[in-house]
């Protein structure tokens, strides 16, 4: 059965949103969460680049392709609110992240925020990571069956509790906050929304209370006694005019910022890991570049010469987005592309799809670093051809962050360890929450002699 969404205003030129919705508050949940670039691909060639269907409860407006992406990210009339959006998937469990917060709040909090990630600021956090890294991945046991993903998930918590928290945690306490945020972030797409014990909502709503009291407990020294941490930074960054955070503040952007530290993090580097797997002769190029620095340890003014190691990234990002979707909700009448958008709708941009479209990318599905070197540049197509940190006022905030550590742990995972998967093997990509291998990534990890 199809339908539009809603029809547009009497004597308008706009068009009414085309799509199939399906089963009420169903629609096509499941099979957009099992293969989310397949049906992508079949709704923009049956309806175009703006369509509506049911999508976790909620009739949702996909709109697909940079030009649509540019309309709603960017938001100049300010039809398209985050926090309504993202409320509905993790709200309660990222209650008030940066995220979650809209216009003149968000930018209020937004300019204390940047204050902690500053260039000086970053170069301290690159300090901070560097023991970490090294003891994290020199406590690596090669052999056959290495979790890749498994590994790197506590790496990059613990880093994030080294440079976020600056406090030090046995590793009873480091487990227990990382189980917290695996089930704080997958109660996002819980089917069952509300707390049925056992069930992910129930899990994220408990994850959530267990990081209150955690970061709660520690606030109160690192209000008293600063340090070159995120927590320090936060509880001591001011705006010219005064403005500061109160102590919920510090524990809500402290909550989400770990979580998004860690996670998408963990993902870029896990994707990176797969294809570098799949294609030795990148590992190898990019190891030759790390070697060819004549130091095991990066200056953070050394990081602009890992150009290998940037497209590898920047492709990697390309292939898997790791948050695959921005939803938006509209709290104005608007239209995107001529397409009539009532208020109440939920938008979403779907990245991930939008990454992989024949339309802007040529072979979308072959994994071609090259498409971002110098010469071909292939996401200048469009502003929002390639946007996995988003875009607009909401444009990830610790992006360069997370591009110093990607690049920084990469370097010397390069440097100790050569890795390896079969000839045949393909990765089972779990898009039913953030994106990650069902199977952990396992691969033949060979330590490599000490240069």
């Amino acid at each position: 059965m199809t339908g539009v969404l809603a029809p547009p205003p009497q004597g308008s030129d706009l068009k009414a949103v085309p799509g199939v919705p399906g089963i009420p508050y169903i629609g096509n949940t499941l099979s957009v969460m099992r293969d989310p670039i397949g049906q992508a691909r079949k709704r923009y060639d049956a309806y175009g680049p703006v369509a509506w269907g049911w999508l976790l409860g909620q009739r949702t407006c996909t709109v697909q392709g940079p030009e649509a992406a540019e309309v709603v990210l960017v938001n100049r009339d300010k039809a398209f609110a985050n926090g309504p959006a993202w409320s509905y998937f993790i709200g309660p469990f990222f209650y008030r992240g940066i995220m979650l917060l809209d216009f003149e709040e968000h930018l209020h909090h937004r300019r204390i925020m940047q204050q902690a990630f500053t260039r000086p600021r970053l170069r301290s956090y690159m300090d901070a990571m560097a023991p970490g890294i090294v003891k994290g991945l020199d406590a690596w046991e090669p052999g056959q069956d290495f979790k890749v993903y498994d590994h790197l998930k506590q790496l990059t918590l613990d880093l994030a509790v080294d440079v976020f928290m600056g406090v030090e945690l046995d590793r009873a306490e480091r487990d227990r906050v990382n189980g917290a945020f695996i089930d704080a972030v997958r109660a996002g797409t819980a089917y069952v929304r509300f707390p049925v014990p056992g069930l992910r909502w129930h899990k994220g709503l408990r994850a959530r209370k267990v990081l209150e009291e955690f970061f709660y407990r520690h606030l109160p020294a690192k209000r008293r006694d600063g340090g070159d941490d995120l927590f320090a930074a936060l509880c001591q960054a001011e705006t010219d005019d005064g403005h500061r955070f109160s102590d919920e503040d510090v524990v809500n952007h402290m909550i989400f910022a770990l979580m998004a530290a860690h996670d998408t993090t963990t993902i870029t580097l896990t994707t990176m890991s797969y294809y570098l797997a799949k294609y030795p002769e990148w590992q190898e190029r990019l190891r030759e570049e790390s070697l060819a620095l004549g130091k095991p340890r990066p200056g953070y003014d050394d990081l602009d010469a890992f150009t290998g190691i940037d497209m590898v990234m920047k492709e990697s990002l390309r292939m898997v987005a790791p948050v695959p979707a921005l939803p938006r909700k509209v709290v104005k009448d608007t239209s995107i592309l001529g397409y009539h958008v009532p208020a109440g709708t939920v938008v979403v941009v779907p990245m991930l799809s939008n990454h992989h479209m024949a339309e802007w990318w040529p072979d979308p599905e072959r994994f071609d670093p090259e498409r971002f070197s110098a010469d071909r540049r292939e996401d200048k197509a469009h502003k929002y051809a390639w946007a996995p940190f988003g875009g607009g006022a909401h444009k990830c905030i610790g992006l360069y962050f997370a591009g110093m550590q990607v690049k920084t742990i990469l370097h010397q995972m390069l440097q100790r360890y050569r890795w390896s998967v079969p000839a045949r093997y393909e990765w089972p990509l779990d898009t039913t929450s953030l994106p990650s291998p069902k199977d952990g990534l396992p691969v033949r990890l060979d330590r490599l002699e000490t240069p």
